[in-house]
């Protein structure tokens, strides 16, 4: 499938809506949660604001100049968050875009920016049942710590 990588524009923080609503995991047999679930404040750290800050970037996926995906990361108090130096990840496929390798194009293209800008390591949280655990671990996070539903990953820069 051909795609193209480029940065997330100003002006486009409803891409980030809509992927954030994207990222939350749905295990199988689960109803999908109302959109509104975006507006809780564990979930808003992910968008407000978004580009604002020197450590804010975004990436997204396009087929046709259609947006199918997106990656950002900014430095945040949320679920991955490890300190006050290091990105958390956020990233979504649409679904039928899902298990083609984009997400891996879109997480190594940051992997690269973050390295470039100096950051010597970068986090994410990532429920134990969702599939995609494996892509992190292919591309070099690993586990550092876990709760009930979650592990806590870093990726080395």
């Amino acid at each position: 499938m051909d795609y193209k990588i480029r940065r997330i524009l100003e002006g486009e923080d409803s891409l980030l809506k809509e992927f954030l609503y994207e990222a939350i995991f749905v295990p199988d047999g689960v109803p999908a949660p109302p959109k509104s679930i975006i507006s809780q404040p564990e979930l808003q750290v992910y968008i407000t604001g978004f580009g604002k800050k020197k450590d804010d970037i975004g990436l997204v996926a396009e087929v046709e100049k259609k947006p199918i995906g997106a990656v950002w990361v900014r430095i945040m108090d949320d679920y991955g968050h490890i300190d006050n130096d290091t990105p958390s990840f956020a990233i979504s496929l649409y679904k039928d875009y899902r298990g083609m390798g984009i997400g891996t194009a879109l997480m190594k293209e940051m992997l690269h920016i973050l390295k470039e800008r100096g950051y010597k390591k970068a986090s994410l949280a990532v429920q134990k049942a969702n599939y995609a655990v494996k892509m992190y671990q292919k591309i070099g996070f690993v586990i550092v710590d876990e709760n009930e539903e979650e592990y806590i990953m870093l990726c080395y820069l």
